[in-house]
């Protein structure tokens, strides 16, 4: 009797075992080899890669101004220096430029040394005094005015204007529509050449070359403190905005 009931336990753990596993093969096993195949490349595809391209216009100018000065007392020198910088941030804002887009980005005094060869020691005859701010000019037309005030109130640094795209994502969508569609044109051309019918898309890349900034050399200007300085000429232009995509689809 008890060797009956012992058989029965048996075959009852192994229906139990085997029911597990069947479960765990419909349930877990059998979807992820599913998903494991169908993230794997088809046998039969076809990548193509084509270029998109489209002019974008900057919207966005930056150029940096400082106020370079020398003196022996440094208290005296960084007041003076400061005077300037007052004025001529007062001056560009004058002309529109919002406080949020004006950025001091150096303040930097420095001693400046002599050496004495007769007792063979350096000292230190006075100090420079840099300070520099970058300027955002969001309407374009303004960028020679802001440029031309700066210099009679005693800039007498000015970095080469550097024109952006503010936000490029805006732009880049017009370069990426065109070259996806040269992409399908493309696939579908060479499988009909060949064929066979286009599928569905397996993968997709892309390269863009953002537009990055680009400058207008304004060093002719010359140095500050002039009575009257003419507003320079600049003209912003036009940008080639270009995007690369490849694309492979399945073939049917």
């Amino acid at each position: 009797m008890e060797n009956i009931k012992g058989k029965n336990y048996f075959w009852f753990l192994l229906d139990a075992l085997i029911a597990v596993v069947i479960i765990n093969m419909v349930f877990f096993v059998m979807p992820a080899v599913s998903k494991f195949g169908n993230s794997m490349t088809a046998a039969r595809t076809l990548a193509v890669t084509a270029e998109g391209k489209t002019n974008v216009s900057p919207d966005v100018a930056e150029v940096s101004f400082s106020v370079v000065s020398q003196g022996i007392n440094p208290e005296k020198l960084s007041s003076t220096n400061n005077d300037k910088m007052s004025a001529v941030i007062d001056n560009i804002k004058a002309n529109g430029v919002d406080a949020k887009d004006v950025k001091t980005t150096s303040y930097n005094l420095q001693p400046n040394y002599s050496y004495d060869k007769n007792t063979g020691r350096s000292y230190i005859y006075g100090y420079t005094l840099t300070q520099t701010v970058l300027v955002k000019v969001r309407d374009l037309k303004k960028v020679a005015t802001v440029i031309g005030g700066v210099t009679p109130l005693g800039v007498n640094q000015i970095g080469d204007v550097a024109f952006k795209v503010d936000d490029p994502e805006k732009v880049i969508g017009e370069a990426r529509n065109d070259a996806f569609q040269k992409a399908k044109a493309k696939a579908i051309a060479i499988a009909s050449a060949n064929g066979v019918e286009l599928g569905k898309v397996i993968s997709v890349s892309e390269y863009q070359n953002s537009p990055g900034p680009y400058y207008k050399n304004i060093s002719a200007m010359g140095m500050g403190g002039a009575d009257v300085v003419s507003a320079p000429t600049i003209e912003p232009g036009t940008q080639e905005l270009k995007v690369t995509v490849s694309v492979t689809y399945s073939l049917e």
